[in-house]
């Protein structure tokens, strides 16, 4: 266990951030899932308004460290790639 002052204050934080950095990775999971579900049922203007959802949160992930940006980047531009494959 942490025995320094600095040492214990870093303990704290680290499980804060873990929890915060938890819950919303796991809203991003959910998200992409809307997408996909939208996808299946070729329901465009549903997956659409969802994709416009989870482009926003994984902007917003990216800029807060949680995912990395690249990452965030790829899943935004693989999911636009499935959701404009509906309307062809």
């Amino acid at each position: 266990m942490a025995t320094h002052v600095s040492a214990e204050k870093r303990a704290r934080q680290t499980i804060r951030r873990t929890k915060t950095n938890t819950s919303v990775s796991s809203a991003l999971k959910t998200f992409e899932k809307k997408v996909r579900d939208a996808y299946e049922k070729k329901d465009a203007k549903v997956a659409l308004s969802a994709l416009k959802l989870l482009a926003s949160e994984f902007d917003k992930a990216a800029s807060k460290g949680v995912v990395h940006a690249r990452k965030a980047a790829r899943k935004v531009s693989r999911l636009s790639k499935l959701v404009n494959g509906i309307k062809a």
